[in-house]
């Protein structure tokens, strides 16, 4: 298939062909893509490179911004998404908004997801950054933040920059820590969701 024959499906498309579409529309380009893509190791590790690495594998200020601004979009679809009154019914559904919040960033952030008592998304809110221990996070913040959202439940998250999504001792801690905090004002901790190359979620692996 030529990639400007405009699909009404994008999805049989190849990455390759996407980004040619998206980003130079001109199919003697197609080959750039190609060699983008095998530059990069694949097409979400190209979206989630800065733009200084962008530039550095051959792109212009201006394509480099245009890739930074798939993320971008993608994450703002899903947001949109969950934000219209949806209530999160599974730990895949907040870790794919999870995931485009988090992944990508090259230092430790933890932040929670505020929900409503059906499950609806309140707000995310960044409450951290840094390497995370026990002393690093601080539960009367997170406190006050679920008192200003007016919160009836929350799932927590942070990524691990190493890309590796397997808790830690210090996770499960603060897990509890915090769990037993927000406990005191009648908000469930529903999960802990950690994210890196791919997705754990405690809840699943059985802490609670």
């Amino acid at each position: 298939m030529k990639v400007l024959e405009m699909p009404s499906e994008y999805s049989i498309n190849s990455d390759a062909d996407l980004v040619a579409l998206y980003l130079f529309w001109s199919k003697e380009k197609e080959q750039r893509a190609v060699q983008l893509l095998n530059a990069a190791g694949g097409l979400r590790q190209l979206i989630e490179m800065g733009e200084a690495e962008l530039t550095a594998l051959g792109c212009s200020p201006v394509e480099a911004r245009r890739i930074r601004a798939i993320r971008e979009i993608g994450a703002r679809f899903v947001a949109a998404e969950i934000s219209r009154g949806k209530g999160i019914s599974s730990a895949e559904e907040a870790a794919e908004y999870l995931q485009l919040k988090l992944r990508h960033l090259e230092h430790e952030v933890f932040g929670i997801l505020w929900l409503d008592q059906r499950h609806r998304v309140i707000s995310w809110e960044e409450m951290f950054q840094g390497t995370l221990n026990a002393a690093a996070v601080y539960p009367r913040e997170v406190v006050k933040s679920a008192l200003a959202h007016n919160a009836a439940a929350c799932i927590m998250a942070h990524n691990h920059p190493s890309g590796v999504a397997e808790p830690s001792p210090a996770d499960v801690e603060i897990t509890e820590r915090l769990q037993e905090a927000l406990g005191l004002l009648e908000i469930r901790l529903l999960d802990h969701i950690i994210v890196g190359d791919d997705w754990c979620s405690m809840a699943e692996r059985g802490w609670r």
